[in-house]
């Protein structure tokens, strides 16, 4: 039975609801299926450049499935250390926007109505501009004869040339450059619907405006912060071009491993392993997002108060 005022029937209803589940089935569970049935296969010289999963033999239908290549990741240092340095690079980058992109979308928010739009084009505009070609910019910026050596020279605060290109340096310096705006934007979406009169709720009770950040505006704005956080931490996980045009040879990333194993050694199942584990690593975070939106975070903030109140009485 339609519900009154609403414009669709209860088959339409179903139909609207299943298109997301959908959209989900084609985009994420199918792709990652076909991946999880080829990490479970063996490479092969041919084409597709692996095996099988169901062989048909004199027999019947056989399973071919094998869990080698995930036994091989686990006794191979060498994925080890690309699955470590990409997380420290990721949590590393991750913090370093946080850092930049807090203050600025705390500004960004407090800024008067007509300059916002202003300030939050400015920060997405970068983004509009090809993601490789940025890339390559800060290549001649960082370079031994780029612009930030030749500034650094010309004003004497150097003798000789640094080296910044093919350096970890170049890389933090391109993800946080890259994935700023995915920090900010969050950010600012929740500061700029925060009750003012929390803070002067605080600031009655006595509180210093350092005293209202801490116990106010930062547990309220955490909803903002780990969503920033994981924009920026998941994409930053498995960036393959900024390691590759900026980093330098030891700089080892699990991205570059993948575009080695699929291209260059065409192994593909081995490939699809990683993917495999690297997706499953980057569950973790995101649970702990869906965990932390948990309601109360309001009743969080004013317990803190309350109770940096009677605590001072």
């Amino acid at each position: 039975m339609a519900v009154p005022g609403n414009r669709f029937s209860p088959t339409a209803q179903r139909v609207i609801g299943a298109l997301p589940f959908l959209w989900l089935g084609l985009f994420f569970l199918l792709p990652f299926a076909i991946v999880l049935k080829i990490s479970m296969a063996d490479a092969l010289i041919a084409v597709p450049p692996y095996t099988e999963f169901l062989a048909r033999t004199a027999d019947g239908i056989k399973l071919q499935a094998t869990l080698d290549n995930y036994q091989f990741l686990y006794t191979d240092e060498l994925y080890a250390l690309a699955f470590l340095n990409s997380l420290k690079v990721a949590a590393v980058s991750t913090l370093l926007c946080l850092l930049i992109g807090y203050p600025l979308a705390w500004g960004v928010a407090r800024a008067e109505a007509r300059t916002r739009n202003l300030l939050l084009l400015l920060i997405v505009l970068p983004s509009w501009t090809s993601f490789l070609i940025r890339v390559y910019a800060w290549m001649g910026i960082l370079g031994n004869n780029g612009v930030l050596n030749q500034l650094l020279l010309g004003l004497g605060i150097v003798d000789s040339p640094l080296t910044l290109l093919r350096t970890d340096i170049a890389v933090y310096i391109g993800i946080v450059y890259t994935y700023l705006p995915f920090m900010v934007l969050p950010l600012y979406a929740n500061l700029a619907k925060l009750d003012q009169r929390l803070l002067e709720a605080a600031a009655d009770l006595g509180a210093n405006p350092w005293r209202c950040f801490w116990l106010v505006t930062l547990p309220l704005s955490r909803i903002g912060i780990l969503a920033g956080c994981l924009l920026v931490f998941i994409p930053a996980t498995g960036e393959f071009v900024i390691p590759e045009l900026l980093g330098g040879a030891d700089t080892l990333m699990i991205g570059k491993l993948l575009w080695q194993e699929f291209f260059n050694n065409r192994d593909w199942p081995l490939a699809s392993a990683v993917a495999i584990v690297l997706l499953a690593l980057l569950l973790a975070p995101i649970a702990v997002y869906y965990r932390a939106q948990a309601p109360g975070s309001a009743a969080v903030a004013v317990t803190a108060m309350r109770g940096r109140r009677d605590g001072g009485a």
